[in-house]
Formats: C-alpha cells, sequence, structure tokens
C-alpha cells in the first residue's frame, strides 16, 4: 500500500484536469495518483512531497519548469531530485540561452498554480524537453495539474502527445 493518504485509480469518465483532458484526447494509458498536499513539505518542495507521499523514487518523478528564452518560453521536466541545467536545455532546443521563467508567467502560460503546472493541457504549448533520465522507466509521474495530483505516464507517450524531445538537462 502507498500510505494511507495516498490514492491511486485508473482514469476514467469526466477528466478534472486540462492535463488529465489532454491525456484522454490523445488516447494515451496513464493513471491518476492523488495525495493530500501539505504546506508541512514545502521545505522540500512539491515535487517531493508527491514522491514520498506516494511511495515513488525521487528519479521517477518528475516536476515541470518554465525557462525563459528571450522571445520565447521552453518547457523542461526533470526528476524532482534535481535540478534543471537551463543552458543544456536552451542548448537542446536550439536556442542560445534561458533563465526561469518569472512564476506569473509560468501561472499564466500554463494555466495552472505553481506547484501544479502539469507539461500537458498547458494554455500555450511551448516546446518541451524531457530530461533524458526518463528513458530507464516505464512510467514516471508528473503533475496532473493541481497540488496533490500527480499523472503515471511512459515517457515516450509524454514526448508524442507533446511533441516533446528527450534532452540531458537535469543535474544532481
Amino acid at each position: 500500500m502507498m500510505g494511507s493518504m495516498a490514492k491511486h485509480k485508473h482514469a476514467k469518465g469526466a477528466a478534472s484536469t486540462p492535463a488529465l483532458r489532454q491525456l484522454q484526447a490523445a488516447g494515451v494509458p496513464f493513471k491518476v495518483y492523488e495525495y493530500e498536499h501539505s504546506n508541512d513539505h514545502m521545505d522540500d518542495g512539491y515535487g517531493i512531497e508527491a514522491a514520498k507521499k506516494l511511495g515513488f523514487d525521487e528519479h521517477q518523478v518528475f516536476k515541470t519548469l518554465m525557462a525563459d528564452a528571450g522571445s520565447e518560453r521552453i518547457v523542461g521536466v526533470v526528476p524532482v531530485s534535481g535540478h534543471m541545467d537551463l543552458k543544456a536545455l536552451a542548448s537542446a532546443a536550439g536556442l542560445k540561452k534561458a533563465q526561469m521563467a518569472d512564476p506569473k508567467v509560468a501561472m499564466r502560460e500554463s494555466g495552472y498554480v505553481v506547484g501544479g503546472i502539469s507539461p500537458f493541457g498547458q494554455k500555450v504549448h511551448h516546446t518541451t524537453v524531457l530530461d533524458e533520465s526518463a528513458e530507464q522507466f516505464d512510467e514516471i509521474l508528473v503533475s496532473g495539474g493541481k497540488r496533490g495530483m500527480s499523472v503515471g505516464v511512459n515517457p515516450h507517450d509524454l514526448l508524442k502527445v507533446l511533441n516533446a524531445q528527450f534532452g540531458p538537462i537535469a543535474t544532481w
């Protein structure tokens, strides 16, 4: 069992977030994992909280970060155990440099709150790069579009749905 507060269910019926709606529309298999979000874990970060409460390895749970590359934004998806290498992200997207996007911009363009930003179902689609470490897993977890909800997908399905690419964008 994954803990008393963690719920796991197969997605059926109406999807509750834009992320789940995009996955349903794409027809790829996914699982929804829910847990009781608590501000007690905020020293570790939202992703670490999800990994701990759901009982997953921190290398298998990924966070979605938005970077600003001048005239465009890039989305990087990296393990919660690591950090995003902004230079590597820019390079993977064919750009010179990037810096973290302002959280207000990330929330406005993704349509999600910080701590619940999913790579799926964003208001504005951006170039997306998934850290290559995801290839070692059959299922990775990313935000389902709100705090306390993760979605498990095959990393290759994430690439397909988002027209994304793998890249060496995480550091430890």
